[in-house]
């Protein structure tokens, strides 16, 4: 399901290329700060209220809630695995921001830089 080759993904899943339309779309529309806050209602929606980190089971269990039902088991543990950075087995919210952004090559490409220009 998940790949950083963009040629494999219009082969994946309506719900991928869904996701990656979705979130630079949101970028533009909400800018930096409201992607980022969206990003964490995601997370807070997805969470595993005693640990405070997304689990495999609490991501199965509301996945649905952001459009992700669909996905299969193995697809929802290749993405715990591809966004869990230090190997804990769950996802923090950190982890969580950079997994979906990571999952929308468009946003890396076109909207990065807003991060870094970014003044207050």
């Amino acid at each position: 399901m998940i790949s950083r080759d963009n040629s494999s993904m219009g082969a994946d899943k309506g719900s991928s290329m869904q996701f990656q339309d979705f979130l630079p779309l949101m970028a533009r529309k909400l800018g930096v700060e409201g992607l980022i806050q969206e990003l964490c209602k995601g997370f807070q929606l997805l969470m595993e209220p005693s640990t405070g980190k997304i689990t495999f089971q609490s991501l199965k269990r509301n996945a649905s809630r952001l459009g992700l039902g669909e996905l299969r088991d193995d697809e929802l543990l290749e993405m715990m695995r591809e966004g869990d950075l230090d190997g804990d087995g769950a996802l923090d919210q950190m982890e969580f921001c950079i997994l979906m952004v990571r999952l929308s090559p468009e946003l890396m490409e076109e909207e990065a830089h807003r991060v870094f220009d970014f003044e207050h």
